[in-house]
């Protein structure tokens, strides 16, 4: 069996176990961090009002639909830029390879003496690449410019992803305004609801993303704490002007 076989025999045996939706990942994390502390604290405040439920579960939903809408539009127009970076700089470094070939493969040389290659051990990788044209733009693109080609689908589904996370966490703090009459009641009920959402949320998020979960749960309960704590005494504080 010759080297290639060998590596390719090695290569089907090994099967790495590598976490790779990190981008869908960050983007449910962005919706429902959002979704459970924006209308958790609007909801607070408008309770420091002495509001009814009925007109806290309006106001929640309406914030829950709008925030969905503005925080999908932020993703789609995030993910749309990125792509679209992308392009004009491969337009540019295509460009930069017919017209100075010779400065584009000195690069390829800089870029892998970082790694600590010689010359004479680069310089059969410069001249494959420069007899490849398609591999290196990819090369430059990846390792000079530290650019990933985009999925081209991906600013409609950071939209989606970001947005559905949005109205899920948002509606867990209003489901007690939707079975309580009494505003404070649900209040409470809201809030110790919240606060388990946020803990279970904050607690996933540091298993997804490789920090101690129990850190990241008490942080993230903390930060949805504060927030409603500052909408309440904001409410409070408004509501004892005299007008």
């Amino acid at each position: 069996m010759d080297d290639s076989g060998k590596q390719k025999l090695l290569l089907d045996g090994h099967k790495e176990r590598h976490f790779t939706a990190g981008e869908i990942v960050r983007d449910i994390i962005i919706g429902v961090s959002d979704g459970l502390t924006v209308p958790f604290a609007l909801a607070a405040g408008l309770s420091g009002t002495n509001a009814s439920s009925s007109i806290i579960l309006t106001a929640g939903i309406a914030e829950v639909a709008a925030g969905a809408i503005s925080m999908g539009l932020g993703g789609y127009l995030a993910a749309k830029s990125e792509a679209d970076h992308y392009m004009r700089e491969l337009k540019r470094e295509q460009e930069e390879i017919i017209t100075v070939p010779d400065i584009e493969a000195a690069e390829i040389g800089e870029i892998l003496a970082q790694y600590g290659l010689e010359p004479n051990e680069y310089a059969p990788v410069v001249n494959a690449l420069r007899r490849r044209p398609q591999a290196w733009l990819d090369f430059m693109m990846k390792f000079e410019l530290g650019l990933e080609k985009p999925d081209p689908r991906r600013a409609v589904q950071s939209a989606f992803t970001i947005a559905l996370a949005y109205v899920l966490g948002g509606l867990v703090p209003l489901i007690p305004y939707m079975l309580l009459a009494r505003a404070a009641e649900a209040l409470i009920a809201s809030v110790v609801l919240t606060l388990v959402a946020l803990l279970i949320f904050g607690y996933g998020k540091g298993r997804f993303t490789g920090n101690r979960p129990l850190r990241s749960a008490l942080q993230t309960a903390l930060i949805g704490a504060l927030a409603s704590a500052a909408a309440f005494a904001m409410a409070k504080a408004v509501q004892a002007i005299p007008y």
